[in-house]
């Protein structure tokens, strides 16, 4: 600001303005503090915001503004702050500590998801504060403790899932609240009954404390024993005390969806305890076995199955819920192999606690089992049994193989199925009971060659009693769909699709099929040549061999087994018959 003082006859000029006549240097003092004093008074507005003047005194107002940040150029003498609808996303410490005589602060539609333990600081006069619609978590309750004239504070369409004990410990004088459509579940019935408005109320002459508006509708409130305290509160609210809207309702468990509060009566809170119905499992190798344990709590705990403290992630655990306080759960392992064997823990928990219960499995091999003639075949006759064995059906990331087999006494055969990769020297092993003709392989690598055989227990697998079939590589879904059709087609249903693009053949594969076959084949491959140009069919995707060695032509010592098998079977079924026409 520049003064400008004209000795001739005293006159004074302010940036142009000529302020008056002064006599000596006290009277250019006072005339310096007023023109200061005026300038002050009416300093500028914010850039892109209006300033007003009302009859509470000046108000700032920010309506769809560009604004990223609170001003840092905030008039000193503002009484109201109005910033709506802009980009906001942060109230920083300090804020608004300019304007100390701010009365009323709207920040309502913005995008705040924080708000600094300090951004009120040196607000005292504050009464009135809106953040209506933005995006915040959590509020630093302790930060009203520089607003001790706070009256109004509207947290309305916010995402606070979490109102701590105390939070309310603060708004000592508080007349309306609104914690209404936001993401609270369960909240403690302290958190109203340590607020001083509240406590006012319950003393002597409480009637006389002024009205407190409370609007706690429109939350997803889980109406289980966590939340029995505080239904208990609202069911018991009278004036001075007043509910917004008093039809409370339920969002969850299952069983209370939907229903008003003063409908439910909930029970108490207790730690989780688990049962396991058999504590002690001996299963023979290869059978299916199913492993239950029950848990009890409130509210309804969670369970889970480990074993050597890891989850288990490979079998299947079904939850079935019995009651609101009761869970059961089942594990089922299809077929039990050696590496299956040890202490499984059923684990329970909820917020007050956990517990467990240990079940011990114990896998009996053919070795420790009892050994009865028909599970050590020896004979001839059944060292040269005739085994079936096929692909049954699809699953995501593997297949199910089916056998079949015609012995003296299948109730108490048993099956060694072998299965690895065609390369490899050694196989697994897997033993299978009597009675089960179906085993499921799952997690099979992509453009991987396996080979899989089924036979008698402890017995050799031979050429006819095996499966050879490769993987194909990992391709979009209606490429693999495209694929396998044409498969399908080409090995003359001998292969099954899956989805990793997976064909097969067993040794027993007719030759005049494969003829056929490949001449399709080939025939298909040009077509498809010429209109997809370098685009490759399955078949290209064989990693070892030629159509010949995936699916030879049958021997004649196989043949001559399979000849074998049947005069057996024919030979059975004559002295059954034999048997009947003496009677």
């Amino acid at each position: 600001m520049r003064f400008d003082l004209i000795p001739n006859g005293g006159r004074v000029w302010c940036e142009g303005r000529r302020l008056g006549y002064v006599q000596g240097s006290m009277d250019l003092i006072f005339c310096l503090l007023l023109v200061c004093g005026t300038e002050r008074a009416i300093a500028p507005c914010v850039p892109g915001c209006s300033c007003r003047n009302e009859s509470f005194g000046r108000s700032l107002i920010c309506m769809s503004s560009s604004l990223q940040r609170i001003p840092e150029d905030i008039p000193v003498d503002v009484k109201k702050i109005r910033i709506e609808n802009s980009h906001l996303a942060e109230l920083p410490g300090g804020a608004f500590a300019i304007a100390r005589g701010l009365e009323s602060l709207w920040l309502n539609f913005n995008s705040i998801t924080l708000m600094h333990s300090k951004s009120l600081q040196h607000l005292h006069n504050l009464s009135e504060l809106r953040l209506q619609g933005n995006k915040l978590r959590s509020v630093p309750w302790t930060a009203f403790q520089e607003c001790p004239a706070l009256k109004i504070l509207d947290l309305k369409s916010n995402r606070m899932d979490v109102l701590p004990e105390h939070s309310l410990r603060y708004l000592t004088n508080l007349t309306y609240l609104d914690i209404s459509l936001n993401q609270l579940t369960v909240i403690s019935p302290d958190v109203f009954l340590h607020w001083p408005v509240y406590q006012r109320t319950q003393q002597p002459g409480g009637q006389d404390v002024p009205n407190a508006v409370l609007a706690l509708h429109d939350n997803p409130w889980l109406c289980d024993c966590r939340l029995k305290g505080f239904i208990h509160f609202v069911k018991s609210i009278s004036p001075p005390i007043i509910l917004m809207n008093s039809y409370l309702a339920c969002s969850g468990p299952h069983s209370r969806a939907g229903k008003f509060f003063y409908q439910v009566e909930l029970k108490g809170c207790f730690k989780p305890s688990a049962v396991a119905e058999n504590t002690n499992v001996s299963v023979p190798f290869g059978q299916k076995v199913q492993l239950t344990c029950e848990a009890t709590g409130n509210p309804t705990p969670r369970v889970w199955w480990t074993i050597g403290g890891k989850v288990i992630r490979k079998f299947n655990a079904s939850f079935t819920n019995i009651d609101e306080e009761t869970v059961r759960s089942e594990l089922v392992i299809p077929s039990v192999h050696s590496t299956d064997g040890g202490s499984y823990v059923c684990i329970t928990a909820n917020y007050l606690g956990n517990s467990s219960a240990r079940i011990l499995v114990n896998v009996l091999t053919p070795d420790s089992l009892p050994v009865a003639p028909s599970l050590s075949p020896s004979s001839s006759e059944e060292e040269n049994v005739y085994i079936d064995v096929r692909i049954a059906k699809q699953t995501v990331y593997g297949i199910t193989l089916e056998w079949e087999a015609v012995t003296l006494n299948p109730a108490k055969t048993w099956y060694t199925l072998h299965f690895g990769k065609f390369a490899d020297a050694k196989m697994e092993m897997i033993y299978i009971g009597p009675g089960v003709n179906t085993y499921s392989v799952n997690d099979l690598f992509p453009a991987t060659k396996y080979q899989l055989c089924v036979t008698l227990r402890n017995q050799l697998p031979k050429r006819s009693q095996c499966i050879i079939f490769v993987t194909g590589s990992d391709i979009s879904e209606l490429e693999q769909r495209e694929k396998l059709i044409h498969i399908i087609v080409i090995v003359c249903a001998m292969v099954l699709a899956v989805p990793a693009g997976m064909y097969a053949c067993t040794t027993e594969t007719p030759f005049s099929c494969f003829e056929k076959c490949g001449k399709f084949c080939r025939r298909h491959r040009r077509e498809k040549a010429l209109k997809a140009g370098t685009r490759d069919v399955t078949f290209d995707s064989l990693q070892t061999g030629s159509d010949a060695e995936l699916c030879n032509r049958a021997s004649k010592e196989d043949r001559r087994r399979r000849k074998q098998s049947d005069d057996k079977t024919h030979k059975v079924k004559t002295e059954h018959k034999n048997s009947d026409e003496l009677y």
